[in-house]
């Protein structure tokens, strides 16, 4: 089936208690990984990229190429851009193809977070186009974005409210402890934050920083209405050691097949356990 928007998979996660998982996916190999797995599982899915991803490959390669998987697939799968704070690169990637994008301004003061979400979810939804945003900050690294951990401010059940009602986004990214990377100790997740917004806010609700989180952590944020969670460096570590291994077994190895194989099955196996926990699994014939 043809790529489709993320806003009815996750408004049906959110309302039957599971999360959609979203990969953020750097190579072809890591593409057909992730697809491979959700059709393996069942699952619906969603094909995210960063802005740097976009650069180096292009939104048109990316979305040919998510294309053709979601038309060789039976599972539903969606495509998102990921934290892009650049209007003119969304719209690329909105003409390119992508069913879903994120405007993040949320390192702008409320109003102005505002006004340029208006303004993209304004033009995404003419198109069809799920709008994700952020309120708050999400501490961490991803990709060219980095928030310091004292600047990583929680989100506000009542901003957020007020936020999607003012700018009508589909999906919201609200800062509750959670950080982008893997994990220097246990995250400390605000979870009655997490109550406190989805009693306010009927939009799915997105956890963003998926990798290294405990299990049981994952599974209250889900039940708490986090609809869909973010994994990209937990993946891109395992994609990645693969390859280590078989240099250090081969050290002259030079055919990528014999490399990128085994990285795409470890990286298969690794996007259905994560499928398992956030309840997804199965839910595509729903």
């Amino acid at each position: 089936m043809p790529l489709v928007s993320s806003t009815s998979m996750l408004r049906q996660a959110r309302r039957h208690g599971y999360a959609v998982v979203a990969f953020n996916v750097h190579t072809l190999e890591m593409l057909q990984g992730v697809v491979e797995a959700a059709e393996e599982a069942e699952a619906p899915i969603i094909l995210q990229s960063t802005v740097g991803t976009v650069k180096h490959l292009g939104a048109d390669y990316i979305a040919a190429a998510a294309g053709v998987a979601a038309n060789r697939a039976s599972v539903p799968i969606a495509l998102h851009l990921d934290h892009c704070s650049d209007f003119e690169l969304i719209v690329q990637c909105i003409r390119a193809g992508y069913t879903s994008v994120m405007i993040d301004a949320s390192h702008h003061p409320f109003e102005d977070n505002v006004r340029q979400t208006a303004k993209v979810a304004e033009i995404a939804k003419a198109a069809g186009v799920n709008v994700e945003a952020e309120l708050g900050k999400v501490g961490g690294v991803e990709d060219e974005i980095v928030v310091a951990e004292h600047e990583a401010l929680m989100a506000d059940p009542d901003d957020c409210a007020r936020f999607v009602e003012r700018t009508g986004v589909d999906t919201l990214a609200p800062a509750i402890g959670t950080a982008h990377g893997i994990y220097k100790g246990e995250p400390k997740i605000d979870f009655d934050r997490i109550e406190r917004i989805a009693a306010k806010v009927d939009v799915p609700l997105v956890l963003h920083g998926g990798s290294g989180i405990p299990e049981a952590q994952v599974r209250r944020c889900v039940s708490l209405g986090m609809a869909k969670m973010n994994v990209a460096t937990e993946l891109r570590i395992v994609f990645s050691d693969a390859i280590k291994a078989v240099f250090a077994a081969n050290p002259e190895e030079n055919d990528p097949r014999k490399y990128m194989i085994p990285a795409k099955r470890a990286l298969r196996e690794a996007a259905i356990e994560k499928m398992r926990l956030c309840g997804c699994i199965g839910r595509a014939r729903h």
